[in-house]
């Protein structure tokens, strides 16, 4: 049985690719595009569920995940 969850992809330019980040469960992929790097995420999140144990999901992953815009004064 196959379930859904949602998890938080941050998704950045270096140099010439992206970089895409999952603060959830510090899992990291890349990709020649945003879309590209994006779906690479998904597939390295997804592999991550099929091999870890849930001792280790459990571990890794930070469900208290807050992210929020501040302003700094410069």
């Amino acid at each position: 049985m196959n379930r859904k969850i949602e998890l938080t992809a941050v998704i950045e330019k270096e140099d010439n690719l992206y970089i895409s980040f999952c603060p959830e469960l510090d899992i990291a992929s890349q990709g020649d595009t945003p879309d590209k790097a994006k779906s690479n995420l998904v597939e390295a999140l997804e592999l991550f569920y099929e091999t870890a144990s849930e001792t280790e999901i459990s571990k890794r992953l930070h469900n208290e995940l807050q992210i929020s815009r501040v302003t700094v004064n410069i």
